[in-house]
């Protein structure tokens, strides 16, 4: 019978959910068993924005906010399901931005899938964005409910968290997305 892995004492997550126009980004702190939220918010681009003008915007901020917070890894909500091509396009360059950012930084990098991120939010994985900005809200004691985008950020940083604890995030395919 092997021994549980022993928590780390901190650790400082940046989590990202990934969009074009609205990335959601939060920050979480884990000291012993405690969690709070450092920051969160969304990096809106405007519509006449170009996609290349949004990639370069995302990398930018999530730049200042890795050097500002000093995260000790990122983590990041996956796609799965998209319902077309060129969304599909558009969603891996928007990674591909998140990514860079914080490979720059040299940030172990984890991905997560959305059913495993609103089941670590909510408690099951169908749950709608306003169930998970309530229960961040709760969870994490806000002082008001998150912007849906910041809220799914936010649950990206907690199922990283519960996976980190429980000895998970180690698992091959969780590791540098």
């Amino acid at each position: 019978m092997s021994e549980p892995k022993p928590e780390r004492e901190s650790l400082r997550i940046l989590a990202v959910d990934p969009a074009l126009r609205n990335t959601g980004y939060a920050l979480l702190q884990r000291d012993g068993k405690t969690i709070t939220s450092i920051t969160y918010g969304v990096i809106q681009n405007p519509a006449k924005l170009l996609p290349s003008g949004c990639l370069v915007a995302i990398r930018e901020k999530l730049n200042e906010l890795i050097v500002e917070f000093r995260p000790t890894e990122c983590a990041i909500e996956s796609t799965i399901f998209v319902q077309s091509y060129r969304t599909a396009i558009t969603l891996g360059a928007v990674r591909g931005a998140v990514l860079i950012a914080a490979a720059e930084h040299g940030l172990p990098i984890y991905d997560y899938a959305p059913r495993e991120v609103k089941q670590a939010a909510v408690g099951k994985g169908a749950a709608d964005k306003t169930q998970v900005a309530f229960m961040m809200r709760s969870i994490l004691r806000l002082r008001e409910t998150p912007p849906p985008d910041a809220a799914d950020a936010l649950a990206v940083g907690l199922a990283h968290l519960q996976a980190s604890s429980a000895g998970l995030a180690t698992n091959r395919d969780r590791q540098r997305a």
